[in-house]
């Protein structure tokens, strides 16, 4: 969900309002299949039957409540209108006897559809909802475990909202509501093979009504038979989908109702007007909210505002959808975004700006868990689940066996090595960061002072050679290849010695007192030189000894910037020349001059594709980057805050296996 500067907004409100009297042209409808949206619950309710009530308890507005009962209550579950959505919520004793409640800002945006405006105070959050821009509502903010709370006391009490808690749920009812009309109009395109250049749909509503915005999925194209394989080049429209907890008039439900396929012999005789460039695939009604399916065109996504007396929601569809924001989220943390320009491309970039010296600030690497290696979840659980008020996606991984493809070192230990001399960054408690090409070198010795290479320590990347497992990658170690020799290592003392037998197949448990030593391909052999008994030990060290200082890394590559200058290699840190060539999202972390760290998720640009990897150096540039370290990518891309993504509808970011996660403690 984005927001307009103040300016803007005036003046896109007068186009509203200027536009409301001309001519409106409505959209054909197509033939689709019933949506199924990620968070709501099942059962359609037929565009020909009268909405059945869901039953909602009876709730009580918030009253003063005697000394006995006036005790702190919070949970994680809210549920709004019958639905049971996670959402992390407090309730409090006010000061004059008054319960006030607090949801968190995720919450509030994602569930009720709030936006948040540009503030430079982290104790007080201007938000707009049906409401003035010019004299926004400012809600009071607190932090605690991971979350930022808002006090929504009294703008619930004005939006007639009915609250209860009931155990670790909040039970929100919010007035029964209609969507009266829907309006159309587009803007006509400039550029060849553009649709149009911006359209906007007018929901009129009879009063204010909690809404979300998701992304689907691409939408197939229906295949014509005299031309099975058309040639063309330019991606499907993206579903787009929008949900009100209100009851659309049954005239707009027939209106966008799927229209019945004629049958063979009468498709001649009965034609189908259509109107090109149909934006609304249908509107439905699933457990009393109003579902809306959109085509969007490839390049644009929907902009959406609010606007009070009348209510209306003003749905925008353009290639620049991204609004400008920078607010003071918490002490020595900031949350931004805007447009980046390269030549004639904006790239929208949203990013936090983190003050590492911050009293109460840390950062850490975090996945699913710290003593297993193997596992993947999306990053807002991981973030959940570590008690971080904010992360990213940070190091590559396999898809397939969810195992981590570089190096993660946090508190001293290392949880995976690094590999292929990528690029990584270090940090300490105190906000000195390093940023390079790492190598970790480790040698297995014998009393005789024979000496063996180690490769790859607690790793997922395969290759033929030695590699070691600790207690940090799990309980066990299931070869990655066929035959590989393993060597169990107990208080330094090699103690057994197993075939490895199929890739995949048995799992050998990694003693906590020690280790196993992996033999795979062409080492096989120097698995016979250390019998049973044989003593061992193990030497390590970084190709810069910088590295040692720190006891957090986290690698992923290239790296993109160092010492204020572009050193972009990707080949010598052994991409794909695809990888290297590939327009896509992206996510980085950096330093700049200020000693700030900033965490970025850059999107596709204005009408196309994501940056590659040498406009992606240039963007970090742009932002005052000094030195810089690409992240993992794509569907990976995710940038977490409070509860929340603030790049991506959170059912578009794949799961990821680890991230780099800031924690916050309110002193």
């Amino acid at each position: 969900m984005v927001k307009m500067p103040h300016r803007r907004q005036r003046k896109y409100r007068n186009n509203i309002a200027s536009q409301s009297h001309q001519r409106l042209f409505w959209a054909a409808v197509l033939t689709v299949t019933t949506i199924v949206l990620c968070l709501s619950t099942t059962g359609a309710i037929s565009a020909k039957q009268p909405p059945t009530l869901t039953t909602v308890p009876e709730l009580t507005a918030q009253t003063p409540v005697p000394p006995a009962s006036r005790a702190s209550a919070g949970g994680n579950q809210i549920s709004l209108n019958g639905r049971t959505l996670a959402g992390a919520w407090l309730q409090q004793p006010g000061s004059s006897g008054q319960i006030t409640t607090h949801l968190s800002d995720g919450a509030l945006r994602q569930f009720i559809g709030v936006n948040f405006l540009s503030s430079n105070n982290p104790d007080r959050q201007p938000v707009e909802w049906f409401s003035s821009v010019t004299q926004p509502t400012v809600l009071t903010t607190r932090l605690q475990g991971g979350y930022r709370y808002l006090d929504i006391t009294n703008f619930a009490q004005t939006a007639g909202w009915q609250i209860q808690a009931n155990s670790n749920t909040l039970v929100i009812a919010t007035p029964k509501s209609q969507i009266k009309n829907i309006r159309q109009s587009q803007q006509k395109a400039t550029t060849p093979n553009t649709p149009f250049q911006s359209a906007r749909i007018v929901l009129d509503l009879d009063q204010p009504v909690p809404w979300l915005v998701s992304q689907g999925l691409p939408i197939a194209r229906p295949v014509d038979p005299k031309n099975p394989t058309p040639q063309t080049t330019t991606p499907p429209d993206t579903e787009w989908v929008v949900a009100l907890d209100g009851i659309a008039d049954p005239a707009l439900l027939q209106r966008y109702a799927p229209q019945p396929t004629s049958p063979p012999n009468l498709l001649k005789q009965l034609p189908v007007p259509t109107v090109p460039n149909s934006l609304i695939r249908q509107i439905e009604i699933v457990n009393n909210r109003t579902i809306i399916s959109l085509s969007v065109p490839f390049g644009m996504s929907p902009q959406i505002i609010t606007l009070p007396e009348p209510n209306r929601l003003v749905i925008d569809l353009r290639p620049d959808a991204l609004v400008q924001k920078d607010i003071a989220w918490a002490p020595g943390l900031r949350w931004r975004q805007q447009f980046v320009n390269l030549g004639t491309d904006r790239f929208p970039v949203v990013w936090l700006d983190v003050n590492p010296r911050q009293v109460g600030l840390t950062l850490k690497p975090i996945g699913i868990d710290t003593n297993n290696q193997t596992g993947t979840a999306p990053l807002m659980q991981m973030a959940a689940q570590s008690s971080a008020v904010a992360a990213i996606n940070a190091g590559y991984f396999n898809r397939n066996n969810r195992l981590p493809l570089g190096a993660i070192r946090r508190d001293n230990q290392w949880l995976s090595g690094p590999i292929l001399n990528r690029g990584a960054i270090a940090w300490d408690n105190s906000g000195q960061f390093y940023l390079s090409r790492l190598t970790l070198q480790e040698t297995l010795v014998t009393p005789n002072n024979q000496k063996l290479p180690i490769l790859f320590l607690n790793s997922g990347y395969v290759q033929s050679g030695i590699a070691r497992y600790t207690p940090t990658w799990g309980p066990s170690y299931t070869p990655l290849t066929d035959n590989e020799i393993i060597l169990v290592v107990q208080t330094d003392r090699v103690t057994n010695q197993l075939p490895g037998g199929k890739a995949n197949e048995t799992a050998i448990p990694i003693p906590r007192d020690g280790y196993l030593v992996t033999f795979r391909a062409s080492a096989a052999a120097s698995a016979s030189q250390l019998p049973i008994g044989t003593a061992v030990s193990i030497s390590n060290s970084t190709n810069s000894a910088e590295f040692n200082r720190y006891p957090h890394i986290m690698g992923a590559g290239p790296l993109l910037i160092q010492n204020n200058q572009i050193v972009l290699n990707a080949e010598s840190e052994q991409f794909s020349k695809a990888f290297i060539r590939q327009r896509a999202i992206r996510s980085a972390i950096c330093t700049t001059a200020n000693n700030s760290l900033i965490i970025a998720a850059v999107h596709n640009r204005a009408g196309g594709l994501g940056p590659t990897l040498a406009e992606h150096a240039q963007i970090m540039n742009r932002l005052g980057c000094v030195n810089a370290l690409n992240l993992d990518g794509g569907s990976s891309t995710s940038l977490y805050l409070g509860g929340q993504l603030l790049d991506r509808s959170p059912n578009t970011a794949a799961r990821v296996h680890n991230g780099i996660g800031i924690f916050l403690q309110r002193l």
